[in-house]
C-alpha cells in the first residue's frame, strides 16, 4: 500500500546550497522531517547549479519520510542572468534596462519548457518573450511576422536599394 502524504512543501532554495538555516529548517521542521537529511540530498543533486534560485516540491510522509521534485528555475532569474541584470525594471512598460537575443530566449524556453503548460517550443518562447518584456527587458533581432504574398512588390529592405 502506498504511503500517505501528509504535507507538501514548495520552497526556492539556492542550488547546492540548502542549509538549516530559513527558509528550509523551520518548513521542514514543524513537518519533523529530517533537515540534515533533505539538504545533503538536495545539495548532491544540485551540483553544478550552485546560486540558481530551484523551486522544489516537498512531499512529507506519515512516517516522516520525504521525496522531492527540483523544478527548472523561475523565468525571471534565467532571464536575469541572460541579460547580466541584478533586477527587473520597476517600470517596465516605459524603461528598458537590458536585452537578451532571439537564440537565449530560445535556450530559456528548452530549460522551461518541462514545467510549463505547452510542449511546443515556439509558444514557451513566446511565454518567455512576454515574461522578459515584463521586466523591461528587450528582445534583440526578433524574426519579422511573415507577410503576405504581394506585400512586398514595390517595397525596399532599408539600407537596400535597386
Amino acid at each position: 500500500m502506498a504511503k500517505k502524504i501528509t504535507a507538501q512543501i514548495k520552497l526556492h532554495v539556492p542550488g547546492a546550497q540548502a542549509n538549516p538555516a530559513p527558509p528550509v529548517g523551520p518548513a521542514l521542521g514543524q513537518h519533523g522531517v529530517n533537515i540534515m537529511q533533505f539538504c545533503k540530498q538536495f545539495n548532491d543533486q544540485t551540483k553544478g547549479k550552485d546560486g540558481l534560485i530551484l523551486p522544489v516540491v516537498i512531499s512529507v510522509y506519515e512516517d516522516r519520510t520525504f521525496t522531492f521534485i527540483i523544478k527548472s528555475p523561475p523565468t525571471s532569474v534565467l532571464l536575469k542572468r541572460s541579460a547580466n541584470l541584478a533586477k527587473a525594471s520597476g517600470t517596465a512598460g516605459k524603461e528598458i534596462i537590458g536585452s537578451v537575443t532571439h537564440k537565449q530566449v530560445e535556450e530559456i524556453a528548452k530549460v522551461k519548457v518541462s514545467d510549463l503548460n505547452t510542449a511546443d517550443l515556439k509558444q514557451a518562447s513566446k511565454s518567455i518573450e512576454g515574461t522578459a518584456r515584463s521586466m523591461g527587458i528587450k528582445i534583440d533581432d526578433e524574426p519579422r511576422p511573415p507577410e503576405k504574398a504581394g506585400d512586398d512588390i514595390g517595397k525596399e529592405e532599408p539600407g537596400e536599394s535597386r
